[in-house]
């Protein structure tokens, strides 16, 4: 039971069951499965997974978990040409990452190619299926259109013993690639264009990452999915919303060959604004080089993710929250920051950090001395406790707190202005100094002794308050400021521009120049922090003690309305 699930029981509220809850209820009440559910999540290992990935895997799991049941991590591995056991470990490291354990429950498609090769065999013999000599474009063409049936091949008719002979030298390399295929036969005239004849098994003389060169024949998604479904005894088959069209086929395979049936379910995928989320075009960004691979923190991999400093807690409450639909649309990427944001406001601890650093000195502070003082971690989490931060005579402020002539109502500093330092003193700008191009590259100031936080005796009121860091006591580190990937909401939806035209050019900054305090350790790279009024950071996989390294995971408030020009 998950935390929101808990939160409404304590309350004593009852939570409203999805489309695909209460078609599992409807089961149990009529023994349809014996009261069992058994799930899958089925990826074909052929590239990495993202976050849409993420949301049938939470369904899955979820469901399977909700209903005491199971849930299996199948490897839909029936194309050897386009998959690899980099993505077989890297798909095992995501899903265990969300928080999800398929036990002992690890299976692949591979696993029953001697039995789906038998399946096929007995569709032969029940002459619904047949050997089709013809090249794939004429294939198609005599597919016919939705509002006209196809025409019939003239293969079609090639008797039972024709077709297990074809299809068995097939099996033994005896045909080149292409030049035939094995097709179910069952309607030319369906207004299903799926269940026209079908393909279902072509010759791949493509090593397989598994069998190594045992096949040289592979069986097509639409007749392995089901059946391999059937063979573990999974209730409900999860689909997304494209698979609707597919589910005759997939009952009419099963049904000529299986006696377990399970029921296929579609719900809507996941589509993101401002993102991708096809395979195809994902891979294309990593090797065009438009990103620095799989795990860039600007990819909506769940890898990606995870570099970038989200936590599964945030995804998963992302999926809960955005719920199970039947028909597709786009969910805003604010809500996935919001998620993101909402987890670490209770987490991070609270740190300063200066990314553009102007110089300030205290004139009337001494300048061999430092004093300590206390800093609250994190306002949201009682047990935080609070940290000691080192104040001395230099610092630095960020260079946009200060302006030489401000407009009205800012609350930074200017010269003759005063501001708080966060936990520290009240100061005042004196003098401002300039290098010989007029670039400012100095405050001095003066701090009021009596202004210390928590023993203030000055009664000098000021509105803004800055972050700081000290500059004898601080560290320098190198910052990755990442923005959105397009600047477009649908970067894929335009028929007449490429998605990469929608590149946004500034999704990523490297500030190398930026200063942290102290106390702040670099070398535990699952620490998450925010950085005081900037947003929430985590340390990079290139980050080193020499070089500590921090990607920007998300910022503060959502700044892509000004960002795009689209301001409210």
């Amino acid at each position: 039971m998950s935390a929101t699930e808990r939160n409404i029981e304590e309350r004593g509220e009852r939570k409203s069951l999805n489309f695909i809850e209460q078609i599992i209820e409807e089961h149990n009440k009529s023994e349809r499965f014996n009261q069992k559910v058994h799930t899958r999540f089925p990826p074909e290992p052929n590239g990495y997974l993202h976050i849409g990935h993420a949301k049938s895997i939470c369904l899955n799991f979820g469901l399977a978990n909700k209903y005491n049941g199971k849930c299996n991590l199948r490897f839909d591995d029936t194309n050897p040409a386009t998959e690899d056991v980099e993505y077989v470990d890297s798909i095992r490291e995501d899903v265990h990452w969300l928080g999800f354990d398929w036990q002992d429950r690890e299976f692949y498609a591979s696993d029953y190619f001697g039995q789906l090769y038998d399946f096929a065999c007995s569709l032969i013999k029940k002459g619904l299926a047949y050997v089709d000599d013809q090249p794939s474009d004429e294939i198609a063409r005599q597919k016919g259109t939705p509002t006209q049936p196809g025409t019939e091949s003239p293969f079609r008719s090639r008797t039972p013993e024709e077709n297990l002979d074809l299809f068995e030298r097939m099996k033994n390399g005896e045909f080149a690639e292409g030049s035939k295929i094995l097709r179910a036969k069952i309607d030319m005239s369906s207004p299903n264009m799926h269940m026209r004849d079908p393909a279902i098994y072509r010759i791949r003389k493509t090593p397989h990452h598994r069998t190594g060169g045992a096949w040289n024949i592979y069986p097509m998604y639409d007749f392995a999915h089901g059946l391999s479904d059937s063979i573990e005894g999974i209730t409900h088959s999860i689909c997304t919303l494209e698979f609707e069209v597919h589910r005759p086929l997939y009952e009419w395979i099963n049904n000529q060959l299986v006696d377990h049936k399970p029921q296929q379910i579609e719900f809507a995928r996941l589509n993101l604004s401002y993102t991708v989320m096809s395979k195809r075009k994902l891979k294309e960004l990593v090797e065009g080089k438009y990103v620095k691979g799989w795990d860039d923190p600007r990819m909506p991999t769940i890898c990606g993710l995870r570099r970038r400093g989200y936590t599964p807690e945030s995804i998963r409450n992302f999926s809960e929250r955005i719920g199970v639909a039947r028909r597709d649309g786009i969910i805003d990427l604010a809500l996935l920051e919001h998620s993101i944001r909402e987890d670490l406001n209770r987490r991070a601890s609270r740190v300063m950090s200066v990314l553009d650093p102007l110089k300030v000195t205290l004139v009337n502070y001494p300048e061999n001395y430092s004093e300590e003082v206390k800093a609250i971690n994190n306002p949201e989490d009682p047990e935080a406790g609070t940290r000691n931060v080192t104040f001395t005579h230099e610092l630095y402020i960020e260079r946009e707190d200060f302006m030489e002539n401000p407009p009205k109502k800012f609350f930074r500093l200017s010269p003759g202005g005063m501001v708080r330092l966060k936990y520290a003193y009240i100061i005042k700008c004196l003098d401002v100094v300039k290098d010989d191009h007029g670039n400012i590259i100095e405050l001095k100031c003066e701090y009021i002794p009596e202004s210390k936080s928590g023993n203030d005796t000055s009664n000098i009121k000021v509105k803004g308050t800055l972050h700081w860091v000290s500059i004898a006591h601080s560290q320098q580190i190198e910052v990755r400021i990442y923005d959105r990937l397009f600047m477009d909401e649908e970067p894929d939806g335009h028929k007449d521009k490429d998605f990469k035209d929608f590149l946004n050019p500034e999704s990523l900054k490297i500030l190398k120049n930026c200063f942290l305090e102290q106390s702040v350790n670099t070398v535990d790279l699952k620490q998450r922090f925010q950085f005081e009024r900037k947003g929430y950071f985590c340390h990079d996989k290139d980050s080193s003690v020499s070089n500590p390294v921090f990607n920007l995971t998300v910022p503060l408030r959502d700044s892509w309305a000004k960002i795009s020009g689209n301001v409210n």
